[in-house]
């Protein structure tokens, strides 16, 4: 009798959504006395959205700075496409940093600039040989993503707060990243303009096929985002599963965000 054997063809590429493309491992992080991360434990897998849900001041933020290399962890392991982000010197990093997209919480556009040139500045601060033509098409490829291509000469203070965000998402995106890292991507928006960004999200994961970290306390941005949801709590993983399992858990600690 033949033995059956779990391989894949190299033929075949390998789509699986159990590839991880970021693992976090035992990771400490402190400022002063004030202990953010303690043992933190996270994977993220190929076309994966996971949300890491917590309280403001929980660490999210320190969590993805770190991912990004922003911020060094004083232990543990960040490992990101194989590469152990720590360890990376300057040049590897910004390698690295071409496949990771990052939304800042506040946008961080250049008011000087107009979005063209917002736009551009990822491709040139990458010294990327793009002609002048691939990167019109690209500014205009990633401000049609978001249904803003009319605002391509326009200047940011000319812009209401949900444009703003869409613009800055454009920017995020100008370099079709493998992974993107959003940082409170619905904070200070209205309900309504919350949820485009929410649509948004999703339409390019599944046209990018992205993976990401979502860290937010917004449950409705929850909802609609997560394939699987992290709480982050006293600097750990302190549960992890779908939203539909956060919202039916008795525990008090998880049951704190549906109130």
């Amino acid at each position: 009798m033949a033995t059956a054997t779990n391989t894949v063809s190299k033929d075949v590429p390998d789509n699986s959504k159990d590839s991880p493309v970021i693992v976090v491992e035992h990771v400490y992080k402190q400022f002063g006395s004030n202990l953010v991360l303690r043992d933190f434990n996270l994977v993220v897998n190929k076309e994966e959205n996971v949300v890491v849900l917590g309280k403001s001041g929980s660490g999210k933020s320190v969590l993805i700075k770190c991912i990004i290399g922003l911020l060094k962890p004083d232990s543990g392991n960040i490992m990101v496409f194989g590469e152990n982000v720590s360890e990376l010197n300057h040049d590897d990093l910004d390698k690295i940093r071409t496949k990771i997209g990052f939304l800042f919480q506040g946008n961080a556009l250049y008011d000087s600039m107009t979005v063209r040139e917002n736009l551009e500045f990822p491709l040139r601060r990458h010294w990327i040989g793009y002609s002048q033509k691939q990167v019109d098409a690209l500014v205009i490829e990633a401000l049609e993503n978001v249904g803003l291509a009319h605002t391509v000469n326009m200047m940011p203070e000319e812009l209401s707060g949900g444009m703003l965000k869409r613009v800055a998402l454009a920017r995020t995106m100008i370099l079709k990243p493998d992974v993107i890292l959003y940082d409170e991507p619905t904070t200070g928006l209205d309900p309504v303009t919350a949820r485009e960004i929410d649509n948004l999200i999703i339409k390019l994961q599944k046209k990018y096929h992205t993976s990401s970290i979502i860290i937010t306390h917004d449950m409705h941005c929850v909802k609609n985002t997560a394939d699987r949801v992290a709480l982050l709590l006293d600097g750990k993983c302190y549960s992890e599963g779908k939203y539909e399992d956060f919202e039916n858990s008795t525990d008090k600690n998880i049951k704190q965000f549906f109130e």
